[in-house]
């Protein structure tokens, strides 16, 4: 009987898994709201003074989490740093003494009243003037203690005492299941070593994947089930074009970090959650747009910016055109295209110059619309989008084709090639998919770096933080990459390079360039 109890209580714990252990009462929850929003549980306006005139703000506007963090630990701010608001340091029996010299004895409830309605520690010292004053129902007070308390417990999703759980969105059949499996190849090794090192701060990096299927509504799917029923702290390198738009919100409103090139290919990433590696199409068609302004002097002419209808892709064709015409271009004509339809309408007009946003398939019939007209502008495109179609276009091209590409040949170090090569071994990878393995590599190697500075302690928001803070990160493969809190892509430049169709071969006109670069 008591074998049986045992099994039985085994198999809920199995089940009930994390989320057993961050339930919270309905006070908690309050004080949550309050700690991170600071809204009340009775739905009326929290009040805070604010600074030495004491200045009346709505709570909402300086809630305990804008300094402190969602974690309580507390964050540098304006040049102070606010201390660990956790209850358990808060009642240490000893009290606390902070960077500045102030010390006092441990708080209590009442004391911790004090301190959040006048602003005065257990000490009777006076808190640092930045330290709001919030006029606190009794409810609302008991609600915020009542959080507090918890707050030491409760840990992000997926972070374990000895496992860190990340998760990627990878299909398993149609037109991009190679690519993914080499993408799993990539991080299976990559994550196999890190593990085989001890991990990272004593946790062994465990990933989950899950198949996007092959619609919006599959797709939004198996991410639910990878945030709610997997609970991964993280997402890396996920292939799922599919979710579109839809990806970002729900990052943003979970704080879920991610890590990838979901702009290599196409698809637009613009959110605080979201780091790219890489230079993505956009970064890539503005330095070949710079490069045709400055180093061919094209700008004196004609430019047709060519994008496909009904694709996330128009508004950074419209940036590009307006960008063009900002930099001197005479005629700048922004047209749509059908994909996968005949291209003869966008050949009809002369063009001196093409930019061109879309796949291989329709960048190769677009060339060859143009050869039929007999005409031969210079093309510019992304490397990411249209390598595949260098084989097709017609000779007549050679000296007019002009590709940006996020690295070169150039850009590996015997230890970056030695590195990717062990991971290719390991998986039982060849060289096909050569960006996506160098995408997905730096993608993990950026992780495992921002987690090194995360510290033990693990959070989301500790997370996006370290990651902001990476600078000059040399990756063997690429050139430095770097974020900011600002900056979510890893290289904002890319290299140009000239394709001779006839040999095959690449001549880069020089040395990688920034976008910051005056052209």
């Amino acid at each position: 009987m008591l074998r049986r109890v045992a099994l039985l209580l085994g198999a809920w714990l199995a089940c009930a898994g994390p989320l057993a252990a961050i339930e919270l009462s309905p006070a908690e929850v309050a004080g949550q709201r309050l700690f991170q929003e600071g809204l009340s549980a009775s739905g009326d306006d929290i009040t805070a003074r604010v600074g030495p005139a004491g200045m009346l703000l709505s709570a909402s506007a300086v809630p305990c989490a804008g300094c402190h963090g969602n974690d309580g630990r507390g964050r540098p701010e304006g040049g102070t740093q606010p201390p660990d608001i956790t209850w358990q340091r808060l009642t240490t029996p000893y009290g606390q003494t902070l960077a500045n010299g102030r010390s006092y004895p441990a708080y209590d409830a009442a004391s911790f009243g004090r301190a959040v309605d006048e602003g005065v520690d257990p000490g009777g010292n006076p808190l640092d003037p930045a330290m709001p004053r919030f006029v606190l129902s009794q409810v609302d007070r008991n609600n915020l203690i009542a959080y507090l308390k918890r707050l030491e417990e409760l840990r992000d999703p997926g972070v374990e005492a000895s496992t860190l759980r990340i998760g990627t969105l990878l299909p398993s059949d149609g037109p991009l299941a190679a690519m993914a499996r080499t993408v799993k190849g990539v991080l299976d090794g990559g994550i196999e070593a890190i593990n085989e090192a001890g991990g990272i701060h004593g946790r062994r990096l465990q990933l989950l994947v899950v198949d996007p299927g092959a619609d919006r509504e599959s797709a939004e799917q198996a991410l639910r089930g990878l945030l709610d029923d997997d609970r991964v702290f993280a997402l890396i390198a996920p292939l799922a074009p599919a979710l579109g738009d839809g990806l970002a919100p729900v990052l943003e409103e979970r704080k879920v970090p991610l890590l990838g090139g979901l702009s290599m290919f196409g698809g637009l990433a613009d959110s605080p959650m979201i780091f790219e590696p890489l230079p993505g199409v956009r970064e890539q068609l503005l330095v070949l747009g710079n490069f045709a302004s400055a180093d061919l002097m094209r700008y004196g002419g004609d430019a047709l910016v060519a994008y496909p209808l009904g694709n996330p892709q128009e508004s950074l064709a419209k940036n590009l055109a307006g960008r063009l015409r900002g930099q001197g271009w005479s005629n700048v004509r922004l047209q749509g295209y059908q994909p996968g339809e005949p291209t003869d309408e966008l050949a009809q007009a002369a063009s001196e110059s093409v930019f061109f946003l879309g796949n291989g398939t329709d960048f190769s019939a677009l060339a060859e619309s143009f050869r039929a007209a007999g005409q031969t502008p210079y093309l510019f495109a992304a490397s990411t989008q249209v390598a595949s179609a260098l084989g097709r276009l017609p000779e007549r091209f050679n000296g007019h084709l002009y590709l940006a590409y996020p690295f070169l040949p150039d850009d590996w170090t015997a230890d970056g090639a030695a590195a990717l090569q062990t991971i290719r071994q390991r998986s039982g990878l060849d060289s096909r998919y050569a960006v996506m393995q160098v995408a997905s590599y730096c993608s993990l190697l950026l992780l495992s770096e921002g987690l090194k500075r995360a510290g033990r302690e693990l959070s989301r928001e500790k997370l996006v933080r370290a990651l902001e803070g990476l600078q000059g990160i040399d990756t063997g493969l690429t050139p430095q990459l770097g974020f900011g809190p600002g900056q979510r892509v890893g290289l904002e430049g890319a290299h140009v390079v000239e394709v001779d169709l006839a040999e095959q071969r690449f001549r880069p006109v020089g040395p990688l360039m920034k976008l910051d670069t005056p052209y």
